[in-house]
């Protein structure tokens, strides 16, 4: 039915919500490429993957990672369910919900697990460059493992991911915070030394300032550097045990060759960490980057109601990760198809459909032109697409049970029209095929 109206107003144009970014065809192979190699790494070290839903009871972050967090104050897309009254929330951080799948699903019954995930995670931040409000983490979680050695484990398993995506120049921090009892003592001596000199605090430390002191350790605030520098160290409150297993991963770390820098400001942003902290930290454009943090939080399962367990882990973050490799020329090609079918429209459309079948078949990737257009149109779309070879169907060729084959590109194409050959319609698959294998072999 025809509409007359000439007041009606065109539909308005709709946006993605700011800082929820599309991922775009041409962002794929950087994406693949991150995402095999560490799916090879994790499968190196023995982790398998678990996939934990995208949204969780709120009080699941409330209890794992702490109310007077910046995460659960201020950051989470947290909503009642309308059906059944519910307070739910989009993930911010993973380890809570891949901790609470294991206490649901009983997994620790026959012993320590090794897991690993990936994903989008959700923060209500003001974006920018690398930080956005959907963003993408990958993690690793080690349950029921209690000693340094798992804890070097993870570290080692981040450094050959780096090595695996050719990634230099990035460096290891590492940190001990204590068991909490040596946290509470530090803690009674912070909020000593914080209040002694409450006018140089910023309105984000005096806000956390008997809320979450160890935060203020964390600021960026260059005017807080005095402050902070002169504040009493954690290590100085560690005892016997805490040191010793400190030591021992430093010692772990270096008999594998792995520099590291003991940083006694390196705090973590969630609650449920004791002991081990660390940090990969990168140069980007002169700016230092944290692309991957984590550390031993023995606390969590038996937090989320789980028996006791220890557990030690990581995440990092998938778009700082593939900012730095585009920065270091690590982005791959764009991927090509093999085979793009040229043919005459309908009178050939059955034969040519059959024929991608049939390539396809031998592993090879097509490209059947769509759409009509003549031969010299569907050239250009067959030179633009990347492929090594135009197959071509006429209307007299499928007539005689033939098509052409057609270099594009490679030896054969030499700087002229390309090679063409003549071959059966039955057996295009298996020459394409031979002539792919005869190109690679050059």
């Amino acid at each position: 039915m025809h509409d007359d109206n000439p007041n009606r107003s065109a539909p308005t144009k709709l946006n993605g919500v700011r800082g929820m970014n599309d991922i775009l065809p041409a962002d794929e192979p950087l994406w693949r490429a991150f995402e095999e190699a560490v799916a090879d790494t994790v499968r190196a070290y023995g982790y398998r993957q678990i996939r934990t839903p995208i949204v969780e009871h709120t009080r699941l972050f409330v209890r794992g990672i702490g109310e007077v967090t910046d995460i659960v104050e201020k950051e989470m897309y947290s909503f009642t369910d309308q059906l059944n009254g519910e307070d739910l929330t989009l993930r911010p951080e993973n380890t809570a919900g891949v901790v609470r799948a294991a206490i649901e699903h009983n997994l620790l019954y026959d012993g320590p697990k090794r897991l690993w995930y990936a994903g989008p995670m959700f923060r209500h931040e003001r974006p920018q460059k690398g930080r956005y409000r959907q963003f993408h983490q990958v993690g690793a979680e080690a349950l029921g493992l209690a000693g340094p050695d798992a804890d070097a484990e993870v570290i080692l398993m981040c450094q050959r991911l780096w090595d695996q995506l050719g990634l230099s120049g990035v460096s290891l921090e590492i940190n001990s915070l204590g068991a909490s009892h040596e946290r509470r003592a530090h803690r009674e001596a912070l909020i000593a030394h914080f209040e002694a000199r409450r006018d140089e605090l910023d309105a984000d430390a005096a806000r956390r300032l008997h809320s979450n002191p160890l935060r203020i350790l964390d600021t960026k605030n260059p005017d807080m550097r005095g402050i902070v520098e002169s504040a009493p160290k954690l290590i100085d409150f560690l005892g016997a045990e805490s040191l010793a297993h400190f030591d021992r991963l430093q010692a772990l770390l270096r008999a594998q060759n792995l520099p590291f820098r003991i940083n006694p400001r390196l705090v973590r942003g969630l609650d449920y960490y004791n002991l081990t902290v660390f940090e990969w930290v990168a140069d980007l454009g002169g700016t230092q980057l944290t692309i991957c943090g984590g550390g031993r939080y023995d606390p969590l399962v038996e937090m989320l109601g789980g028996k006791p367990a220890p557990a030690c882990g990581f995440a990092m973050g998938v778009e700082r990760v593939l900012e730095l490799m585009r920065a270091q020329g690590g982005e791959p090609a764009q991927a090509q198809c093999d085979v793009y079918i040229v043919h005459h429209g309908d009178a050939t459309l059955e034969a040519a459909m059959q024929a991608a079948e049939r390539i396809r078949d031998t592993g090879l990737d097509v490209l059947l032109h769509c759409g009509g257009g003549s031969f010299k149109s569907q050239f250009r779309r067959a030179d633009a697409s990347g492929a090594q070879f135009a197959l071509i169907l006429g209307v007299d060729e499928v007539a005689r049970g033939e098509a052409s084959i057609k270099w594009l590109r490679g030896e054969d194409a030499g700087s002229g029209a390309g090679r063409q050959s003549t071959v059966p319609l039955d057996r295009v698959a298996e020459a394409l095929a031979d002539a792919i294998s005869g190109e690679a072999s050059h």
